[in-house]
């Protein structure tokens, strides 16, 4: 339903829709019912995250807290950033909110726990695939990182495995000798 298209009248029962009384207040409270939502759909923010400008994304991060929002971060990770603050808040503290986290900054990647590859009690690493993760990307998702994980744990590493399509090439070489050993009997 659409409420800047809404009739009022419509809404009614059809015993209501002869009623008088009723056609006149509908009449009289459609247009305002129209205004009303005219300023709903302009005051939709968390909705139109997508529409926003990146001023009122770097408004709405402080106005929600996001202690994680890098304001140096480009214009769709700030975006991806704001609508999945809600969420991280939630669960910060926790893997999964690191590994949000993680997804956010750059796309894919894996949180692993110090016990997953034996690394120093609460330590872990972020091991990811994505080429864009080295230097200033790799600086940001730290900090980002460093404000949703919980107090005690600490970020050892970030791991950029590269995958690649290679030739490869084998060699090797055989060499068959016999010893052949003469005793003189005498």
């Amino acid at each position: 339903m659409q409420t800047e298209s809404i009739d009022l009248l419509a809404l009614q029962t059809n015993n209501m829709q002869n009623d008088i009384g009723v056609r006149g207040m509908t009449a009289a409270l459609t247009p305002q019912f129209m205004q009303l939502a005219e300023q709903i759909i302009n005051e939709l923010i968390y909705t139109r995250i997508d529409d926003l400008p990146e001023s009122a994304l770097d408004i709405l991060a402080w106005q929600f807290n996001v202690d994680w929002y890098v304001p140096d971060s480009d214009l769709t990770t700030k975006r991806q950033a704001i609508n999945g603050a809600l969420l991280v808040k939630k669960i910060q503290g926790t893997p999964a909110a690191v590994q949000r986290v993680v997804e956010i900054y750059f796309g894919d990647g894996e949180v692993e726990e110090w016990f997953d590859y034996g690394g120093s009690p609460f330590y872990f690493r972020v091991v990811t695939n994505n080429p864009r993760a080295t230097g200033d990307q790799a600086a940001l998702l730290i900090k980002a990182v460093n404000s949703v994980k919980n107090l005690r744990s600490r970020l050892e590493s970030v791991i950029i495995q590269s995958v690649d399509n290679m030739d490869l090439y084998f060699g090797f070489a055989l060499q068959m000798t016999d010893n052949l050993t003469l005793k003189q009997v005498v």
